[in-house]
């Protein structure tokens, strides 16, 4: 009787298997989510941050590698004194109080380390500016974050006195991370950290941090306008540092970062390895030719990526070496399905974990099972503890579709909708600086039941047959390109701003071969105006970083708008940029010709044909 119970048993465990192929993995990926979730509970209780982290790596590995930068090695020591000395500059100033943030418009270089632990020592936050933007958008972002000082590396001071007469106007304590510097309003950094003490600063001066506390702004496009703070707290930053431990990351690896440090993806390379006590290699910029190069020197095991690193590993020239390195585990987003497979055919059993999130959204996703293309799994376990639902989008409105009775609709298998999840206690969302109106648009209200909020992601998703999600496309006026998301609205403000256009349609096109879409304009030109093509190049130039640059503007006599007198779009992005489909004249950004020029079909097929870099 008890081996007939048991042959019964083993034959509904072989068949739930064979229904359900990744059970197990399923169950411990929430049970991975779970550890985490109560290790953060845990820190919660007793207010144990990033920085206690590091602090207590001091303790016990004082010696250890924490930093490899070019020629340099930074022991975990040396990041606690040097980020003493940043500290107390900004400390003896006087101008940097208990609970002030302090913005950073600085690349990627260990100082951008020092002076956020720096920043957190001394009960402060940072906001990290993205050092591409200029002009108006850099304004926007300083003034959004509510700081009062700017710390800003050197290679940045002319990006600096371009707006310092509006920062000096404010009373802005502007520092440049130099020795010297001559300019009126504007002080040296490096050679004060010289002469003060990297001696501890007293705990009482972070005393009140929490996990509630905020610990940094990152600016993300949202889905409108021009960039917004996103409030990352001490809690949501442990929340993404377990990230790379969840992926597999152990306590022998050692990380390369490339990726920007003021995009989450990139700090979050060093906070990560922070929980885990291990070595980062620090990349000022990503370079395809020197890639493999450093992690065979530094002995690289774990990379992080977005997808268009990938992809431009993949179109450099074929090497003997290409196999020859250490890597074993890729940990990132947006990679394209034949980029995968091109890349693991190329560079060897290397693991890839792609995983999806928002800077401000309150859920993430892992493909943990490898499969190629998708961002993650649909399972019980997951909806049952992180709740989240894919939901039908009318794309055209630009709005979720609801029943009779006011409810979303849940998008069947195989049918793009809309990703949404739940706010709760164990899921916060936390918004954005100083915008209420745009906090409030990322939530949605009533999706599936009466009284429930959901964060609203922005983002088409699909599930599969067997349960896989995988990405479609952005929703609202936000696409991105080269890495970075791109709001339309803001460069279609600054590209109305040029004296001979009136009115401007910002979206994204997709070009063969490239990641996301890059920018095209359609544009009216004011009366008894010609398109100025020169002068629209050098406006757009001045004030747009190059990945929001439009690469293509087609000039149009009218606008299709809603009747609420929103653009309509759809049609413009399906017929792309393409000379033979379009009649309206199209000019293509010409950046070694400094203009615009006509579109020709010769240089959309050299584009399309990945002849022609854009």
């Amino acid at each position: 009787m008890n081996m007939f119970v048991w042959l019964i048993f083993a034959a509904a465990l072989f068949g739930l298997l064979f229904r359900y192929a990744y059970f197990f993995q399923d169950l411990q990926d929430v049970l991975n989510k779970f550890k985490t979730g109560r290790l953060i509970f845990k820190y919660m209780k007793t207010n144990y941050t990033v920085l206690d982290r590091f602090l207590d790596l001091v303790e016990t590995q004082p010696h250890k590698p924490l930093i490899h930068f070019k020629d340099e090695t930074y022991s975990y020591q040396d990041a606690d004194e040097l980020s003493n000395k940043a500290a107390r500059v900004l400390l003896q100033t006087g101008r940097v109080k208990e609970g002030d943030t302090v913005a950073l418009f600085v690349g990627n270089e260990p100082i951008f380390f020092w002076l956020w632990l720096g920043l957190v020592k001394l009960g402060c936050s940072a906001a990290f500016l993205n050092s591409n933007i200029r002009s108006k958008s850099l304004l926007h972002c300083f003034n959004c974050s509510g700081a009062k000082t700017l710390v800003a590396a050197a290679e940045l001071q002319d990006a600096v006195e371009e707006v310092l007469p509006s920062l000096l106007e404010q009373q802005v304590t502007v520092f440049i991370l130099a020795d010297r510097c001559r300019t009126a309003g504007v002080e040296s950094f490096k050679d004060k950290m010289s002469q003060v003490s990297s001696e501890p600063l007293p705990k009482d001066l972070r005393s009140h941090l929490t996990l509630q506390s905020l610990a940094l702004y990152v600016y993300t496009s949202g889905t409108t306008g021009l960039p917004k703070a996103a409030v990352i707290t001490h809690r949501k930053l442990w929340a993404m540092s377990f990230l790379q431990s969840t992926a597999g990351v152990n306590n022998k690896d050692v990380v390369y970062v490339s990726l920007p440090l003021y995009h989450v993806a990139g700090f979050v390379g060093l906070t990560g390895a922070l929980q885990r006590g291990i070595t980062v290699v620090l990349r000022s910029k990503f370079s395809a030719s020197q890639f493999w190069d450093d992690c065979r020197k530094y002995n690289v095991t774990v990379i992080l990526y977005i997808g268009e690193i990938m992809r431009y590993l993949c179109n450099t020239p074929k090497n003997v070496n290409d196999r020859n390195h250490k890597v074993r585990l890729a940990v990132g987003n947006g990679i394209r399905s034949d980029v995968w497979r091109e890349f693991l055919r190329r560079f060897g059993n290397i693991q890839i974990k792609e995983f999806y999130a928002a800077t401000e959204g309150n859920f993430a996703l892992m493909n943990y099972i490898g499969k190629i293309g998708a961002i993650g799994r649909d399972t019980f376990f997951h909806r049952r503890f992180f709740p989240y639902a894919v939901i039908k989008y009318d794309v055209d409105k630009e709005e979720p579709l609801r029943d009779s009775s006011g409810f979303c609709i849940e998008a069947a298998k195989g049918e793009p909708g809309l990703l949404v999840s739940e706010i709760s206690v164990r899921a916060p969302f936390s918004g954005y600086a100083r915008d209420l109106q745009q906090t409030e648009k990322k939530r949605l209200h009533n999706v599936l039941k009466k009284g429930d909020v959901y964060f609203n992601t922005g983002d088409l998703v699909l599930i599969d047959k067997d349960n896989f999600i995988y990405f479609q496309d952005r929703v609202g006026d936000t696409f991105r390109w080269k890495g970075e998301n791109v709001a339309t609205t803001e460069v279609a403000d600054v590209i109305t701003l040029a004296d001979c256009i009136k009115e401007a349609s910002v979206y994204g096109v997709e070009v063969p071969g490239q990641e996301g879409r890059t920018g095209m304009a359609a544009v009216i030109l004011r009366d008894g105006q010609m398109f100025d093509s020169a002068d629209v190049f050098k406006h757009i130039e001045n004030f747009l970083p190059a990945y929001a640059r439009p690469r293509f503007m087609r000039i149009q006599s009218s606008l299709e708008v809603t009747g609420t007198f929103k653009h309509l779009k759809v049609k413009l992005i399906e017929e792309g940029f393409n000379p033979d489909k379009i009649k309206d004249p199209v000019y293509f950004l010409d950046e070694k010709e400094k203009n615009y020029v006509p579109l020709t079909l010769d240089i959309f097929n050299a584009v399309t044909s990945g002849k022609m870099k854009i």
